[in-house]
């Protein structure tokens, strides 16, 4: 994989490093997905965002042992989560009968199947790279994954095994090289953002009445109204922001948009059940003392102000990574946490290589009261990082 390096570039002034074996910020995966865009493109685009990093979720040994193939036609529970497998990390072992940038979701009862419809991340052989997104809804029935046969994306249910397929062709060249997918709870709507943006829109795609909204790019879809007539976004670099655009329908207008860029660098969940406010941690990172975060607080998606902030209790103090992620009611939201071991970057020499598929690490997730910051374990899994876990509901911002 040195062809890879040969083309990327060191991110060492940008984002706090860890050690080889557990870089597991966000260096490690730009690297790794942005060749062929960038290459395309004739640029290398940065994306910094502290530590926020990024994940490739594989369930623990149970969930591991009952892995049933493909996805069924039909007749599928109701899902936990999603994540992507990579088969040839840097240290240990790869999942069980892992496929190269594959979609694997995982139901309730943990039974894991292979979504073969959904476009691989990664290209027989290891020739190509490209990203892939996948969504869950928030009652975990159904997923949202671009379609190779189809070329744009797909929503499928997973008990009945019925499909709505977009009705506008998206080019695979459009998917990026992080992208950002959104399913809404009825499956009506789904939202599609990806960096780099070059020419390309974001969209908000109504599968229902099979018509297309175009969205600003680069912000990561973080909420939407049932009506799908609101949409709440969230951006991180080179600072920080929020944004609300409302009135989205019929395509045609301009929709009535609020932004707030924010005076620090904030982690953001997605939208809170109450429509108007997110979980936000505050990124206290530098590049000398990496690893760094503030406490939990609620913010308000039009204005920016901050709730006080609450100290987190409960997580284990070995905790040095947080990712906000679902709400489970609308006192608590999921916090998956990673502990690894942090290096100031002038601890980290010049020609140390990029690991391009690091080794698994254990992350386990945590229901975080927003109230009181009292956490309380949920989960155990194991990971090569953050960003490709996917649970249901809208993501969080990264």
């Amino acid at each position: 994989m040195t062809w890879l390096r040969n083309v990327l570039v060191d991110l060492a002034d940008e984002s706090p490093q860890v050690d080889l074996a557990e870089r597991t910020i966000a260096t490690h995966d730009r690297r790794r997905r942005t060749v062929l865009s960038l290459l395309a493109a004739g640029m290398v685009v940065v994306i910094a965002f502290g530590l926020t990093a990024t994940v490739r979720l594989l369930p623990d040994g149970p969930q591991e042992a009952a892995s049933r193939g493909d996805l069924p036609a039909r007749g599928v529970g109701p899902l936990s989560h999603a994540y992507k497998t990579f088969c040839k990390p840097d240290k240990g072992k790869a999942p069980k009968d892992c496929r190269d940038g594959g979609w694997r979701v995982v139901t309730r009862s943990g039974k894991a199947y292979y979504v073969t419809e959904a476009l691989p991340s990664l290209s027989p052989g290891r020739s190509g790279l490209r990203d892939s997104p996948l969504a869950i809804s928030r009652d975990g029935r159904k997923i949202a994954y671009y379609s190779a046969k189809e070329g744009t994306f797909q929503v499928r249910d997973l008990a009945s095994g019925q499909k709505t397929t977009a009705a506008d062709k998206v080019p695979q060249g459009w998917l990026g090289s992080i992208s950002r997918l959104m399913l809404s709870d009825d499956g009506r709507f789904v939202a599609f953002s990806k960096v780099p943006d070059l020419k390309d829109p974001a969209l908000l795609i109504d599968m229902r009445d099979r018509v297309v909204r175009q969205l600003p790019n680069r912000w990561v879809p973080i909420g939407l109204s049932q009506d799908g007539a609101t949409i709440t976004l969230a951006e991180y670099s080179p600072n920080s922001q929020l944004r609300t655009i409302s009135n989205l329908w019929p395509s045609s207008s301009a929709g009535n948009s609020t932004s707030v860029i924010l005076p620090k660098h904030y982690r953001f969940s997605p939208l809170a059940p109450d429509g108007k406010t997110v979980a936000v941690i505050e990124d206290l990172s530098t590049a000398e003392k990496p690893c760094r975060y503030g406490d939990l607080a609620l913010m308000d998606t039009l204005t920016g102000k901050r709730r006080k902030a609450t100290a987190f209790s409960g997580l284990s103090p070995e905790v040095s990574q947080i990712s906000l992620r679902t709400w489970l009611s609308a006192e608590e939201v999921t916090a998956l946490t990673m502990s690894v071991q942090c290096r100031p970057a002038s601890k980290v020499p010049d020609d140390e290589p990029a690991v391009i598929d690091p080794p698994y690490r254990t992350m386990t997730a945590y229901a975080v009261n927003v109230r009181t910051g009292k956490a309380r374990k949920i989960a155990t899994y194991r990971a090569q990082d953050f960003f490709q876990i996917v649970l249901p509901g809208p993501p969080g911002a990264l």
